[in-house]
């Protein structure tokens, strides 16, 4: 190679070192600006019809991702292994119009686990998991459409209660079954077709108020018997002193005759 083609090939070279350098700087500094490797794995952001989605659909999840960004609109955390949610699960997501977490080990719910979310959110999904009580307070404030279907329920007041805080999405109501129940006739059954004939909260107060009428007769016949043992007692004292008396000599006889009459009244 000639010196003249060195010299050419040299500028070359260099151009292409340095292009390649850029494009290496290019790139960390994509990797430091988005926080896209914070995400777990197996989620990822969206958009769909205008609103920003974070999906993480059977991405194997145990437990609700932190690094959620927080203008999401929709969040899709279903098909996982999420076995409760906490107090503010999702409090930093105040733009969170939909939040999926069908199909999950969800078996308690924290109050306050939707903490923050009453003034957008429109549709909450929890149906399929494994809730069989929830406190109708865990709820409160919350204006979404709820489903709670395909879930072992146990039909009782307090389901009762829940069922009558919160509006359930349309044709969800036939999968809220009886899977266990304080009345063994009902499992198996809809629980909106059993309330129908049944008010667990009315015999639950009635069942209360029977409960405490035994316990206070318990407590009234206790006093009775005690009373009537303690006169008993006294007169046979009485009547034993008096005995007593008439064996000693009339004189004393007569004044401790006195003395016990005073002390009888």
């Amino acid at each position: 190679m000639s010196a003249a083609q060195r010299v050419l090939l040299c500028p070359t070279t260099m151009g292409l070192l340095l292009q390649s350098l850029f494009l290496l700087l290019l790139f960390l500094l994509g990797f430091c600006l988005h926080p896209a490797a914070a995400f777990p794995k197996g989620c990822y952001p969206s958009e769909e019809e205008g609103l920003k989605t974070f999906r993480c659909s059977n991405a194997q999840l145990t437990e609700v991702p932190k690094d959620i960004p927080n203008d999401t609109n929709k969040l899709y955390l279903d098909f996982n292994q999420i076995p409760f949610l906490p107090r503010d699960a999702f409090r930093d997501l105040p733009l969170l119009l939909e939040l999926d977490l069908s199909h999950n080990a969800i078996a308690r719910v924290e109050s306050g686990a939707f903490q923050g979310l009453a003034e957008h959110l429109h549709s909450l999904d929890l149906s399929s998991n494994r809730l069989v009580s929830v406190s109708k307070d865990t709820f409160s404030n919350l204006k979404a459409k709820v489903n709670l279907s395909n879930n072992p329920w146990l039909c009782d007041c307090r389901l009762q209660e829940l069922i009558r805080a919160v509006e359930l999405v349309a044709d969800s109501s036939e999968g809220i079954v009886c899977d266990s129940s304080t009345q063994e006739e009902h499992i198996g059954k809809s629980f909106l077709q059993v309330i129908a004939d049944t008010d667990f909260c009315n015999v639950y107060k009635k069942t209360t108020d029977i409960a405490m009428l035994v316990t206070m007769f318990g407590w009234f016949a206790m006093v009775i018997s005690y009373l009537v043992y303690y006169v008993r007692q006294n007169q046979e004292d009485a009547r034993r002193h008096l005995e007593y008396l008439k064996s000693l000599p009339s004189k004393q006889r007569q004044s401790e005759e006195s003395s016990t009459i005073s002390t009888v009244v």
